[in-house]
């Protein structure tokens, strides 16, 4: 068996960051709803991939109300930061992640 070395190396990078934060967590389940939605698209029976786009839908609907409720100021900034990643129509990476919400903390001193 061939380890495919380019995983490992992504793998160790991810590694040396927190990304245990809510507003990171979201940002990954939005990522993957993309990349299953446009995997569903081309494979429209592939009823196990619905499933797990329907459990990750479930897990960000869940973290964004616990986002709500834990502070409401902090919850529409990052909306608004989903809003502008959206418009991007790309996934975000983790360094693009931090620089953005350095971003909106900049905004709301």
């Amino acid at each position: 068996m061939v380890k495919n070395p380019f995983i490992s190396i992504i793998s160790h990078e991810e590694n040396k960051e927190n990304r245990g934060s809510v507003e990171f967590q979201v940002f990954s389940f939005t990522n993957k709803i993309q990349k299953l939605t446009s995997h569903l698209q081309l494979h429209k029976k592939d009823y196990l991939s619905e499933r797990g786009l329907r459990k990750i839908l479930g897990k960000r609907q869940r973290l964004l109300a616990y986002l709500s409720k834990k502070t409401t100021v902090h919850y529409k900034e990052f909306k608004e930061l989903m809003a502008q990643v959206d418009k991007k129509k790309t996934t975000v990476h983790y360094k693009e992640f931090k620089e953005l919400m350095a971003q909106v903390k900049k905004k709301t001193r």
